[in-house]
């Protein structure tokens, strides 16, 4: 075998495609095309000799991977594209990056906070792969003021219909009238997970923040603009995965 050689999805995610799951199906929809042929999942390929060509165009490997911390505001999609035209996470970064840059997980339309966007899939995807338990913290305001239990309950793992959540740290920071201020740390990053788990135990949320992934802190950070990581910076991230 030769020893330059790469899994296809492995070297798209690393020319900057897309994640590697998101290459993997580019694969099985028959977009990929190495020398002339349709790709297969698992394809082993030599980036200094073969041409991979996706949609029709000639993938190179990336010359430079790139890291940003966005502060998404409330309104924009964690997409780099969207159906609805709504504002995308991409937009936040100026024009003048070249680069193709994605979203590593996500925040929904109606949160804000913390947000990582980078052309280096390989690590994208070993942030949001729950085997490495990425530690997310957010700031949560929900109607009403939980129960002992409730708290207890979201402690230590909710029901919910893609099964039982992992057990959260769950701290009261601030009760008012009408009102309680959370913070929530989880190592998932189920699909509104944190909005899920407080509607289980009968709480509805009025705001969420992301605070913190990983080592990364929203205070690195102002609402609306964003900052490119340094080498130390990424070296730290790079560390819990």
């Amino acid at each position: 075998m030769n020893n330059k050689s790469i899994k296809l999805q492995a070297f798209m995610s690393h020319a900057g495609v897309a994640s590697r799951r998101a290459c993997e199906k580019l694969i099985e929809d028959k977009k990929v095309v190495v020398n002339d042929r349709l790709a297969h999942i698992g394809q082993r390929v030599d980036g200094t000799q073969d041409v991979i060509v996706v949609n029709g165009k000639t993938i190179k490997t990336q010359e430079r991977f790139r890291y940003f911390l966005v502060n998404k505001p409330i309104g924009y999609v964690s997409t780099t594209s969207d159906e609805l035209n709504r504002r995308t996470v991409s937009q936040l970064i100026p024009r003048d990056i070249k680069e193709r840059l994605y979203p590593v997980g996500r925040l929904d339309v109606e949160s804000e906070g913390l947000l990582l966007l980078t052309n280096d899939g390989d690590l994208a995807q070993k942030l949001t792969h729950p085997s490495h338990k990425v530690k997310k913290t957010y700031h949560v305001v929900v109607k009403g003021t939980p129960t002992f239990k409730a708290l207890n309950h979201l402690r230590n793992g909710v029901k919910l219909k893609d099964g039982f959540t992992k057990k959260a740290n769950v701290d009261v920071l601030l009760k008012e009238e009408g009102k309680t201020s959370l913070e929530i740390t989880i190592s998932e990053g189920r699909n509104r997970q944190i909005r899920r788990m407080l509607e289980r135990v009968g709480y509805d949320t009025v705001q969420l923040i992301r605070i913190a992934m990983g080592p990364l802190d929203l205070e690195m950070i102002k609402e609306g603009n964003f900052v490119e990581l340094d080498d130390k910076q990424i070296a730290e991230l790079k560390k819990i995965v």
